[in-house]
């Protein structure tokens, strides 16, 4: 059954491709950004994306590629930029990305009330929410949001419909599979009317997704650390620009610095406890088939072999995924998984790889500091060489879905120093559009028994397997043929 999904997706992508390509470039090349034909011949997720929100039927499909593709060429979308929104517009913070809802979809805030309706600032704000939305799809590819009409201290000359229109038209046909849902917060009773025009608009399957909060419901879907004072939160965020607002990423605890001796003792623990039981979970006659077909050329000691099942053995995963950057390949992919608050949380694993003939540096950020430890988390790494980053809970403070990770990366000159001055001043000049920049999502697993364990493709080498090493290959790579997506 599985099989077949497969073949009949791939089926699906290969035939919107084949007939957009023959039925709509031909006549239209000059309504479309090639960028974007290009892309939809490339990238089998955004195709999906559009067959997904037309129920895999193509016609349909086709028709809603077409109304996307021209309006990306009419709004130069690829082209959006800083430069190309009118300064107020930024520095007034009436539109802009923040903090998370209690799914770990990131928050588009929309605070009405800095909208006033001007029919020639219209285009603008039209091209703020472009920049916003087309930010974050390219670093995130596919993750949802959840938008936050704000429409506290709201007047009836704040309600312009034509945009309202506008943005309800960017979840439907721009930018399909990107709204988790619409929370209208503090809806004044006279817009009663001119909401129910915007269910009109979203149609029956998507009203759902419309939540209608007060100061003493929202908490329903926004947690109080990411709620300002006004909707009865705690968080002190306040809008300023510049610089843009971000992903609010900040360095964590302990940068570079030691890990306590008895966080180092419990990780250990961990990581050995982690390993026995997964090596548990193969049988004896496996273990034994596996060392007949081996021989090891070299004894290794008890030691040895300890330490290197430490530095494999890190964390709670699903199969291997390895994201693969210009410069950097970064596994896992997309999360980090964590041991549930019942098990004890569980420290987690980055693997980098430097995949250039430079050294790369690299720093890791979060959006929750005060919650983790990130032992290395600003440092460098050489051409072909690989880092384990480990990241680990502190104080006995919870993970949450909601918190993120930003690895950053850049090359540097050979003559360039790597000590901690040095990286201090390279991050101070490095040009922003040479920096590679990829997000981390958290992840709770329920058990305490991991199915996986994280593993470096690159560590394992035939002429110094240990008999720990060949049962977590084989471990990983059972897995990765049992649980293979379809």
């Amino acid at each position: 059954m599985a099989e077949y999904q497969a073949q009949n997706k791939a089926k699906l992508i290969s035939d919107t491709r084949r007939r957009f390509e023959a039925e709509y470039v031909t006549e239209k090349s000059d309504k479309y950004d090639p960028r974007d034909v290009e892309r939809l011949q490339q990238d089998d997720n955004w195709v999906e994306s559009y067959l997904l929100w037309r129920h895999n039927v193509v016609d349909e499909t086709l028709k809603m590629l077409d109304e996307s593709f021209q309006w990306r060429k009419e709004m130069s979308v690829n082209d959006l930029t800083e430069a190309s929104i009118p300064r107020w517009l930024l520095e007034i913070g009436g539109i802009y990305l923040h903090g998370y809802d209690k799914e770990g979809n990131k928050l588009f805030w929309i605070r009405v009330k800095y909208h006033i309706k001007d029919h020639k600032t219209i285009l603008d704000k039209k091209k703020l929410i472009a920049f916003w939305l087309e930010r974050y799809a390219k670093r995130e590819n596919g993750k949802p949001v959840t938008v936050m009409f704000d429409l506290s201290e709201t007047g009836i000359n704040s309600i312009d419909m034509d945009f309202v229109r506008f943005i309800i038209n960017c979840f439907k046909v721009y930018y399909p599979k990107y709204l988790s849902k619409m929370v209208i917060f503090d809806m004044p009773w006279i817009m009663n009317a001119a909401f129910k025009i915007v269910k009109s608009w979203l149609g029956p399957e998507a009203v759902s997704l419309l939540k209608f909060t007060s100061k003493s419901d929202i908490q329903d879907y926004v947690s109080v650390e990411y709620l300002p004072p006004h909707m009865g939160g705690t968080d002190p965020f306040k809008y300023s620009y510049p610089p843009l607002v971000d992903d609010d990423f900040q360095t964590p605890l302990c940068e570079n610095g030691p890990i306590a001796s008895e966080d180092e003792a419990s990780s250990k623990e961990d990581i050995e406890s982690d390993g026995k039981e997964t090596l548990e979970t193969i049988s004896n006659e496996e273990q034994t088939a596996l060392l007949k077909k081996i021989n090891t050329t070299e004894p290794t000691s008890k030691a040895e072999e300890n330490e290197k099942v430490d530095s494999k053995m890190k964390a709670f995963k699903k199969p291997l995924s390895v994201f693969k950057g210009p410069l950097l390949h970064i596994s896992p992919a997309e999360e980090l998984y964590f041991g549930s608050a019942e098990s004890g949380e569980k420290k987690a694993l980055i693997v980098l790889t430097n995949v250039t003939k430079n050294i790369v540096a690299f720093k890791v950020r979060t959006t929750a500091p005060e919650k983790y430890r990130v032992k290395p988390s600003n440092s460098s790494c050489d051409p072909g060489a690989s880092i384990d980053i480990v990241v680990s809970p502190h104080g006995g403070l919870t993970v949450s879905a909601q918190d993120r990770f930003l690895i950053m990366a850049a090359e540097m000159e050979q003559s360039s120093g790597t000590g901690p001055a040095e990286l201090t001043q390279f991050w101070k000049e490095v040009p922003r559009n040479k920096v590679m920049e990829h997000r981390l999502r958290c992840h709770i697993v329920e058990s305490s028994k991991p199915t996986t364990l994280t593993l470096k493709d690159h560590a394992f080498n035939m002429s110094d397997k240990t008999s720990e090493d060949l049962y977590l290959q084989f471990a990983n790579s059972s897995c990765e043929s049992d649980c293979r997506p379809p």
